[in-house]
């Protein structure tokens, strides 16, 4: 028999109909609390202070502009520092040496003692955003949920503007400025969350504002800003900075995004949580923190009961401060964020299966794309003897597909199997089917399933394309795979109450930000340990990670989610065992010291 909190609306099979009755039926209504309430907190509010995902397009595509348009010139600028320091000590050493030109053909630059030290530096850069942005991304979606998207927005754009101004100076004064500040600029990005948090409030804002039927769309219409702006935010850098003939000026332009953004976020952008809702979410934080706080009053209070009763020896005062030092450092876990994604219980077994089984599958997909795009532009540069042009061309086509598909063909898909449904049984009914959140249904199941089907079919062509059309069009089969993170990312906020969603998406993000260090340091090693004897290596070793996540994906279970009772009632139970528990452990002795 299903439990409360997993049940499922009908009982329906997988070979029924797409949708079958789901959430709209008027049984399913009557059997379990509205869930998604987000219109009703705003109605008869002006539309210019109604929160929608089309507030958030706009600025969204101008900030993932800014982060992909500067990828390519900074890399460029850490070259021309290094490069500069480094023909400085050689002039030191009594070699002449030609100038370092900023932006230009450096011929003098491309020698292996610089390329190495930008690698390294490279990676230090990305060890410290990434393991920074681990930490304070999740706990950023979480402080969302409590209080307001807007802010956490605001956090995660200034820590970029810092960088930027760091990046500018280091940039304009060498001499002054040692480049190693911009691992500082790093630091600063990193605190403030980076792009992922950034990434995570924005989506998480979309959900706030979205109902489930079209919640899906919403997030590719997302996921197709960040597609088009990581596609062309290096293209149109790269041809301003040839109109200019300066390379700082990109970091200019990058800083106005950034202002922009935040003037945008506090003057114009509705906040999608109403104070009610941020209340909610505040109430169950502290019945949390309480709970915690009370299992650790409850453990200290034993141990000076079993001191005082003779049962054991009191600690040594360095152990002591050892074993308190290693409970402070369990409260700040920097992997706790992920405890969303275990949801304690017996009745939470299905739930806990598909966030687990989602979270995987996002997190591999994601760690594929960011870690393989400059593997394939390497690889069809050597394979195909291609030039700027070719792969620039490659890379806005492959963009724009996965644009069309998110922006053009989703919605479509959405019509047909969600909107025409829901209008017809509303004809039927006369009435307007409250929407709620239900788990991920058939057609997020199947969609996730197809996308990935898309991506290991498009692997399989790259390992056995040995001319450039068959390349390109492997390369246009896998941008249909776009549609799997957008509606694997909204299915995830499906499972869960709405005070929630931030702390899940926060969750994801630190699962993306360790993606960002660990996979291209696999999949770049294996391409560089096998590019002179099988470069299609790399790509064999993806297709095989896309398999097992396609078998992984039917795995999922519709119609599967966490109700807002039975997340209540898990953290009530919590805090009452350490309140039982702590009366057991007083009741235990007749002499209790003083505390």
């Amino acid at each position: 028999m299903a439990s409360p909190t997993d049940r499922r609306p009908t009982d329906a099979s997988e070979t029924d109909a797409l949708l079958g009755p789901g959430p709209s039926s008027p049984s399913s209504d009557s059997r379990r609390k509205d869930s998604w309430d987000g219109n009703d907190d705003f109605v008869g509010l002006p539309w210019t202070q109604r929160p929608s995902v089309y507030w958030l397009i706009g600025p969204y595509a101008l900030f993932t502009l800014a982060f992909g348009g500067v990828i390519v010139p900074k890399l460029n600028l850490i070259i021309d520092l290094i490069c500069r320091g480094y023909l400085a000590d050689r002039e030191h050493q009594g070699f002449t040496v030609l100038p370092v030109i900023p932006g230009g053909d450096n011929p003098q630059c491309q020698i292996p003692a610089v390329q190495r030290s930008v690698a390294t530096f490279s990676l230090a850069i990305n060890v410290v955003v990434g393991s920074l942005s681990a930490f304070t991304a999740p706990r950023l979606g979480a402080l969302s949920d409590r209080y307001g998207r807007k802010g956490i927005m605001v956090i995660s754009s200034c820590g970029g503007l810092v960088g930027e101004i760091i990046t500018i100076f280091a940039a304009k004064y060498p001499d002054l400025i040692h480049y190693n500040w911009l691992i500082g600029a790093a630091v600063f990005d990193g605190l403030a969350g980076s792009f992922t948090a950034g990434s995570v409030v924005s989506h998480s804002y979309t959900s706030d504002c979205t109902p489930p039927s079209r919640r899906s769309v919403s997030f590719g219409y997302m996921h197709a800003c960040l597609f088009a702006g990581m596609a062309f935010g290096p293209l149109l850098s790269g041809y301003f900075v040839a109109w200019t003939g300066d390379l700082v000026s990109i970091f200019y332009v990058s800083l106005g995004c950034h202002l922009v953004f935040i003037t945008y976020i506090l003057v114009v952008l509705p906040e999608s949580l109403s104070a009610r809702r941020q209340n909610i979410a505040r109430e169950k934080y502290a019945k949390e923190q309480e709970a915690y706080d009370a299992e650790i009053r409850a453990e200290e209070l034993s141990e000076r009961v079993e001191e005082a009763a003779g049962r054991r020896t009191p600690r040594w005062v360095p152990v002591e401060w050892a074993h308190k030092a290693t409970t402070r450092v369990r409260r700040s876990n920097p992997l706790a964020p992920l405890k969303i994604l275990l949801p304690k219980g017996i009745e939470h077994k299905k739930v806990r299966r598909n966030l687990l089984v989602l979270a995987t599958i996002d997190t591999t997909l994601l760690a594929a794309a960011m870690s393989m795009g400059g593997v394939t532009l390497l690889y069809s540069e050597y394979m195909f003897h291609w030039g700027n042009f070719e792969t620039s061309a490659f890379i806005s086509m492959v963009s724009m597909v996965r644009v069309f598909v998110l922006m053009g063909i989703f919605p479509i898909i959405n019509y047909i199997f969600r909107v025409r449904p829901a209008a017809r049984q509303r004809r039927i009914s006369g009435e307007e089917p409250r929407e709620t959140n239900t788990g991920a249904d058939r057609l997020d199941v199947w969609l996730i399933r197809s996308a990935i089907l898309s991506d290991v079919l498009g692997v399989v062509g790259y390992i056995f394309a040995r001319t450039p059309s068959v390349f390109v069009i492997s390369g246009i089969v896998t941008a249909f795979g776009g549609l799997g993170s957008a509606t694997i990312q909204s299915s995830l906020t499906k499972h869960v109450p709405p005070e929630r969603v931030g702390q899940l998406l926060g969750a994801i993000g630190l699962l993306h930000s360790v993606s960002r260090v660990i996979a291209p340091i696999l999949f770049n090693g294996l391409y560089a340990a096998t590019i002179g004897s099988y470069p299609q290596a790399v790509f064999v070793l993806l297709a095989c990670v896309f398999a097992s996540v396609s078998v992984l994906s039917f795995l999922i279970r519709p119609f599967v989610f966490m109700s807002e009772d039975a997340d209540e009632a898990v953290s009530e139970d919590t805090s009452r065992r350490a309140r039982e528990q702590q009366n057991e452990i007083l009741a235990e002795d007749d002499v209790v010291p003083h505390i």
